[in-house]
């Protein structure tokens, strides 16, 4: 497995963790508000970011 697709694969799980940690503290109520917006786009940019690296990585063989 290529190096970028690895470490894409690893920034697009912890997108994922982050924007679920949000979805739950914005439901609980149980973090401030700015807290929670910086952990959003953290996450999101983390995601978005994992995402291209995945998709934009080509496979070459050896």
């Amino acid at each position: 497995m290529n190096l970028k697709r690895t470490f894409g694969t690893i920034l697009s799980v912890l997108g994922i963790i982050g924007l679920i940690y949000t979805g739950i503290a914005i439901i609980n109520h149980s973090a401030q508000v700015t807290t929670m917006v910086v952990i959003g786009i953290i996450s999101l940019i983390f995601f978005s970011t994992g995402i291209g690296l995945v998709k934009n990585t080509k496979d070459e063989a050896a």
